[in-house]
């Protein structure tokens, strides 16, 4: 079975208000085969710095240390603790090393939970995008890789006349609500 490219999302929330909506939404798009979702987890960060990690899954407490050592092992924190996150990556290190893999060096690194500000929360969201398997595919049999990806913001969408100034300025609103 062929892996669909894979995403790191990372939303953050300045109080939070979780009502179970987007595990609702990120079930619904999984009943659709649209995405999968790899692994989910909720950061609440004190006004201290001191950071506290929750799963946003029904998963079971074994499963959710089994898959919250994905997310552990590229962010640099575990389900189960210290111990995960060690254990997580070095199972991925052991795996690039036998398959001949590089990671990113650590120029390239993004840290994660250095972004998520005090006294905020934020989601992790690992997710395998079943839309694009076929179209990678597509892509790769026509001799084609990917050379890079990003999400455009919504000003810039004005520019190239995808969205009106107003459209433009109420998703941009909602994108950086929190951040103000």
């Amino acid at each position: 079975m062929s892996i669909g490219p894979v995403q790191m999302i990372v939303l953050g929330f300045s109080h939070p208000n979780f009502q179970g909506e987007v595990i609702a939404e990120l079930e619904r798009l999984r009943k659709s085969d649209t995405v999968r979702v790899i692994d989910a987890l909720a950061v609440y960060k004190d006004a201290n710095g001191e950071i506290e990690v929750e799963h946003l899954s029904n998963l079971s407490t074994e499963e959710a240390v089994e898959l919250g050592s994905k997310i552990g092992a590229l962010v640099g924190l575990g389900i189960d603790g210290e111990a995960g996150m060690e254990a997580g990556a070095a199972e991925g290190a052991e795996t690039a090393v036998t398959q001949g893999l590089h990671a990113f060096s650590d120029a390239d690194a993004w840290d994660i939970l250095a972004e998520i500000p005090d006294d905020s929360a934020a989601a992790l969201l690992l997710i395998e995008h079943h839309w694009a398997v076929p179209l990678r595919d597509a892509v790769f049999r026509a001799g084609g890789y990917r050379i890079g990806d990003a999400f455009i913001s919504p000003l810039d969408l004005v520019e190239i006349g995808l969205a009106t100034a107003q459209e433009a300025k109420v998703l941009h609103d909602l994108e950086t609500a929190a951040a103000r």
